[in-house]
């Protein structure tokens, strides 16, 4: 049996300013995607390869950064609660003030169910040797990337159909099969997503038998501060970004 690694007697300071880093880089991109799509200074940002590659890169840090975390957390299935609740805030601003924009199971409320799934099963989880934990989790999201799009496959490569029923209704959008008249700005199902979260849990554990941990105590103050900050600043930051674009626009 694996030895738990919740609770450190230090704190791993790199880890924060990562994710620190990753929020920097998302209240950038969001403020270029409100520059370009919703106050309309240009066409085809979203569809330019490095746009694309820049977002991914962004999620996929926060995702893998939050499977990491889950290692040191005393209350996940609160902590999940206390997401899932931001994130239907997050949906019911959008719905009411831009409607265009709405944001249904966004990353706020994805990061709330991976720890409310994965707190009960932790214990399992840690008689799974790291190492092949974190390829089969990799191997697993690889492979269901495309559910949402209704395959499963490689990446982009379709290797069978799923069943269209399963894509029948709105309601199962949150596990990974939105049906076809669903819209979202921010969605990231359960699946394949899931299976992200717990490489970073996987990885961790391989760092930490590695006694590469080390390295990570080493901190970056201005990242590591915005690290651990990250939940208030992710839900202040699009209100103050839009006040100011719209200040600017009157002008």
């Amino acid at each position: 049996m694996q030895k738990s690694l919740s609770a450190p007697s230090v704190r791993y300071h790199l880890i924060d300013a990562l994710r620190g880093f990753a929020l920097v880089n998302m209240v950038l991109f969001h403020l270029m995607y409100d520059i370009f799509n919703i106050f309309s200074a240009g066409t085809g940002w979203n569809s330019e390869p490095l746009t694309i590659i820049w977002e991914r890169f962004i999620c996929c840090s926060f995702i893998i950064l939050s499977g990491v975390s889950f290692n040191f957390s005393h209350r996940p299935f609160k902590r999940g609660i206390i997401l899932n609740a931001c994130g239907f805030l997050i949906t019911i601003v959008t719905v009411l003030v831009m409607p265009s924009q709405a944001v249904w199971f966004g990353i706020l409320n994805f990061l709330g169910c991976a720890m409310m799934i994965a707190y009960p099963l932790k214990a399992y989880l840690e008689n799974i040797k790291p190492v092949i934990g974190a390829i089969v989790s990799l191997l697993l999201f690889a492979f269901l990337y495309g559910v949402p799009e209704g395959y499963v496959g490689f990446f982009g490569m379709e290797l069978f159909k799923l069943p269209e029923f399963l894509y029948g209704t709105k309601a199962f959008a949150f596990i990974g099969f939105p049906s076809a008249d669903f819209h979202s700005t921010d969605y990231f199902p359960i699946i394949p997503w899931i299976f992200l979260f717990l490489s970073g849990y996987f990885a961790w554990r391989v760092i930490k038998n590695c006694n590469a941990d080390r390295f990570f105590k080493r901190k970056i103050p201005f990242f590591d501060f915005i690290g651990r900050n990250t939940l208030i600043i992710y839900l202040l930051h699009q209100p103050i970004i839009m006040g100011i674009l719209e200040i600017i626009s009157i002008l």
